[in-house]
């Protein structure tokens, strides 16, 4: 149909924009289910006018003005919103000859971000703890319930009943979506970072689909945690998360192949990591470490990836160093997922044996039940001690619990290779 390739680049366009729309129109109705509901019946109008007039120059500006006007609408027919309808109409006189340029500046003013202000709300304490990632990767990295259920290594109906909840409470407790100051600021600023770092994850491996990165989750994490570091530039953890993101982005060019194949780091082309990214994370991590972070998870977690992106080739790489910054991270940060990656760095540091040892230590964890990378990583350190039978069985079991199509294909191949 003709109209297809206008539909795709308009839907392409709302994926773009939907967090930041959701986020403006949270702040207006205070109400997570009414602000999704606004932003969707724009793309409805955007779906009907744009395929006639063209995709507008700001087409954020347009489906925010939209959603308003739909806002506007709605609460003049249903007296159950009067209140709502007061607030929007004293609003409204004043955006009424807002220009698009206007409404775009607002939308990007850095300390007045709203969607930073979505991700603050999203954990507020009337959230319990483990719906504040979920509710925001739902907002504003657009996942599925489907996608954000893999992340988590939980069920669909879990997580489904953690984002109900959460929107419930945050409409009980008539949270403002705004960023915070002082004290409370303080309070609920390690949820946020923890947020922004599962959203940029999400970007950087994607736990599902056809695709191994998403770029424009990555971007959106690295431009919330530049926000944050400008707002709380002496905060180590703060600073130490911007490293981190920053240093990591540098390589998701080369994570995968002109085919979109999977490139593990050790086989990465380092001519195609972003040498501006990895000035950039190595100047926020000497920050951060100068703040007196250096025990923090984030600016630990950063000195790790400035291991690998101050070698020249995966040859030089310090593993020793690797090693020891994560036997540090596992002090600060004990989980099953750090003793993994642990006992990674503990195999190419002091050979496979190694890491089966420190891997057999926590093979029972349930957090790790069902999670691809732990048969992934013991059928590397069995491949690497010459056990290739083994090794293929597990390389199978961890594809066949990968739900992403790329990892699972290179799961599939490294199988493969271990045939007599």
């Amino acid at each position: 149909m003709a109209a297809d390739p206008t539909h795709r680049a308009i839907e392409a366009v709302f994926r773009i924009e939907r967090a930041r729309l959701i986020a403006t129109l949270a702040r207006m109705t205070r109400d997570v289910d009414r602000a999704e509901e606004l932003a969707q019946e724009a793309l409805l109008s955007a779906l009907t006018e744009w395929p006639k007039s063209g995709v507008p120059d700001r087409p954020g500006a347009w489906l925010t003005a939209a959603a308003k006007r739909r806002l506007i609408d709605g609460a003049r027919h249903q007296s159950m919103l009067e209140r709502k309808h007061a607030e929007i109409a004293r609003e409204r006189d004043a955006e009424t000859d807002m220009s698009a340029e206007a409404i775009e500046a607002a939308r990007d003013d850095p300390l007045g971000d709203e969607l930073l202000g979505l991700i603050f709300a999203a954990c507020h304490p009337v959230v319990s703890p483990e719906a504040r990632a979920a509710l925001t990767l739902r907002l504003v990295g657009g996942l599925t319930v489907e996608e954000i259920a893999r992340a988590f290594l939980s069920s669909e109906a879990a997580i489904a009943a953690r984002i109900t909840r959460a929107k419930k409470a945050i409409a009980k407790a008539g949270v403002a979506f705004e960023v915070p100051r002082g004290a409370e600021l303080r309070a609920r600023l390690g949820s946020v970072l923890e947020v922004v770092y599962l959203i940029f994850n999400e970007g950087y491996a994607a736990t599902a689909g056809p695709s191994l990165v998403r770029p424009p989750l990555c971007a959106e994490a690295q431009r919330l945690a530049r926000i944050l570091a400008g707002l709380m530039p002496e905060q180590p953890e703060v600073v130490g998360l911007l490293a981190l993101v920053e240093i990591q982005a540098s390589r998701l060019a080369a994570r995968a192949d002109v085919d979109g194949r999977f490139v593990p780091l050790t086989e990465q082309n380092r001519a195609r990591w972003d040498q501006l990214l990895i000035r950039r994370g190595l100047n926020a991590l000497d920050r951060a470490e100068a703040l007196g972070g250096t025990d923090g998870a984030y600016v630990l977690q950063a000195a790790l990836a400035a291991c690998h992106a101050r070698a020249r080739s995966a040859e030089s790489t310090d593993w020793a160093r690797i090693s020891a910054l994560y036997d540090r991270l596992a002090e600060v940060v004990p989980s099953p997922v750090v003793e993994l990656n642990r006992a990674v760095a503990h195999s190419m540091a002091f050979g496979p044996e190694a890491g089966l040892r420190l891997v057999d230590d926590i093979a029972n964890a349930a957090l790790l039940r069902n999670y691809a990378p732990l048969p992934a990583a013991r059928g590397d350190f069995l491949f690497r001690a010459g056990r290739t039978g083994e090794a293929r069985a597990e390389f199978e079991a961890a594809a066949a619990l990968a739900a992403n199509e790329r990892e699972r294909d290179f799961l599939l191949a490294r199988a493969a290779a271990c045939a007599p």
